[in-house]
């Protein structure tokens, strides 16, 4: 066996990666796959990916709302950041109710069910309280309080979707009897939506009625009586666009696209900011449309402004986090055992999703206009709070997925240990002392050491007596030494002083 054969045995042997000729850095892929893999696997990816998801779709938002509103608020005197500003508090009392909303347990909410639907039929029955109810362009949908306006359908739409949910939880094995089915179920849902509609708010009603289709189907609802709830809701939407020549006139328009007056103004200045975007837009903050072409640029029709600014890639991405959204809101349902979540969180998808991709459709022409928002991006308090609020129920549900909270805990806890491991203090000693291998002692110990050694006053006399005779040794040793060595000096002067004499004297040259 040759040396090249002997190290690809050790290789394949020893689960260490090595890199070889072929494969420098070794096999990426294979860890790729595997690191991925493990992450799709984690109990706790659905709690995370809510996190991440709402941070992106709300920051995207107050993006998008300072770009669309900035002219417009100079234009009347305002600040350009007045908007961002408004919004951002919003934004702020949202994170609020999010993280209220998260910690409390699900049990909370399954108790809570009957009241919290009540507090929002309350809310909603003050749009027709004169002085305090507020119209928009013949909706009246609206309280007006201290200047700030509140939307309380939007609530609304949260406690039926915790309502439903516990409802349809607690009636689960007796769904296919149709005395059960129909009661208290449809007279709440008719209350509900029926106080939408007589503010003629025809487009938010028809968002609460995904919401309750969304909560029936994941219920186990019989699907005969499902169509037939179906069929009976399309009837009505039929009856009440009929009845009215502003809705037929938007649906004559978006069918033949032949548009009298200004009609189609809105529709049209849409597509055309989506159409002058291109692929990568005109830049952010240089849309066009938003100098007082595009009515509600901040509004109903900022996706418009998105794709102007950011092109298809901006629209896209927007679409891409809905869609992954969607993906993780599908795995709750699938993962999750409980029937009151699984059913709760059907209709807070139906209700956020759904929104999200008819206000899409609106803008780029696939569906004649409708008034909903872009949930967590366009401009408006009472939308931003009740999306963040309904997110904040999805993290609490996200955390008592099976394995979720043992996977969050250890997660936790190895952030807290990485924190925690601080660095070794370095050494204040000299480095003379370090290379010696000796160590200055503290304050502490010198101070103990020098109590614990101190002499005595006895102890001190005698002390300086031992001193004192030491000292006259040394000095009687040294006189000694500084003698001896005085005669020996004189001895060797002597012999020389001899030497040189007998050299200079005539007998001795004669002897010699």
């Amino acid at each position: 066996m040759t040396i090249e054969e002997t190290r690809r045995d050790t290789r394949r042997s020893t689960g260490v990666v090595r890199p070889d000729e072929d494969q420098p850095l070794g096999s990426i892929g294979s860890r790729m796959r595997d690191g991925v893999g493990s992450w799709l696997k984690s109990p706790a990816l659905d709690f995370y990916g809510l996190i991440v998801i709402g941070t992106l779709l709300i920051s995207v938002g107050l993006v998008m709302v300072l770009s669309s509103s900035a002219v417009l608020n100079i234009s009347r005197g305002n600040s350009g950041f007045a908007g961002l500003f408004r919004q951002g508090t919003f934004a702020a009392l949202g994170l609020v109710l999010l993280v209220v909303a998260a910690l409390l347990p699900p049990a909370f909410y399954r108790k809570a069910a009957w009241p919290l639907l009540a507090l929002g039929l309350a809310l909603q029955c003050l749009v027709f309280v004169p002085g305090l109810g507020w119209a928009v362009d013949g909706n009246q949908n609206w309280i007006r309080v201290a200047g700030q306006t509140l939307q309380p359908s939007e609530f609304l739409k949260l406690a039926l979707a915790v309502w439903l949910g516990a409802l349809l939880a607690m009636k689960r094995p007796l769904l296919r009897k149709p005395a059960h089915l129909l009661f208290p179920l449809v007279p709440g849902v008719v209350v509900a939506l029926g106080m939408v509609m007589l503010g003629h708010d025809l487009g938010t009603m028809m968002i609460m009625a995904l919401l309750v289709a969304g909560a029936v189907w994941v219920s186990g609802v019989p699907r005969r009586w499902f169509l037939a709830a179906g069929v009976a809701a399309l009837v009505a939407v039929i009856g009440l666009t009929v009845t009215s020549a502003n809705r037929m006139a938007r649906i004559g328009n978006w069918i033949h696209g032949i548009c009298e007056g200004d009609s189609c103004y809105q529709s049209d200045q849409g597509l055309m900011g989506l159409a002058e975007g291109g692929w990568w837009g005109v830049g952010l903050g240089q849309s066009r449309q938003k100098w007082g072409r595009l009515p509600a640029a901040e509004d109903d029709y900022i996706f418009a402004i998105i794709g102007e600014e950011l092109g298809l890639i901006g629209t896209l991405g927007v679409l891409l986090l809905f869609t992954v959204l969607a993906l993780i809101l599908f795995r709750m349902i699938t993962r999750i055992d409980d029937h009151f979540m699984q059913i709760t969180i059907a209709g807070i998808s139906a209700w956020l999703l759904g929104q999200a991709f008819v206000n899409m459709m609106v803008v780029t022409g696939m569906l004649p206009v409708i008034g909903v928002p872009l949930p967590f991006i366009s401009s408006g308090g009472s939308a931003l709070l009740a999306s963040m609020a309904a997110l904040g129920v999805l993290i609490s549900f996200a955390r008592r997925e099976p394995g979720a909270p043992e996977a969050i805990s250890a997660r936790m806890a190895s952030v807290r240990s990485s924190v925690g491991v601080l660095p070794a203090p370095r050494d204040a000693a000299p480095s003379s002392a370090r290379r010696t291998g000796r160590s200055k002692p503290s304050s502490a110990t010198t101070k103990a050491t020098g109590s614990s050694k101190r002499p005595t006053a006895a102890q001190s006399g005698s002390n300086t007596k031992s001193a004192q005779s030491t000292k006259n040794t040394k000095s009687t040793k040294g006189a000694q030494r500084s003698g001896s060595s005085a005669a020996s000096g004189t001895s060797r002067s002597s012999a020389r002083s001899s030497t040189s004499a007998a050299r200079r004297s005539p007998s001795s040259r004669r002897t010699r």
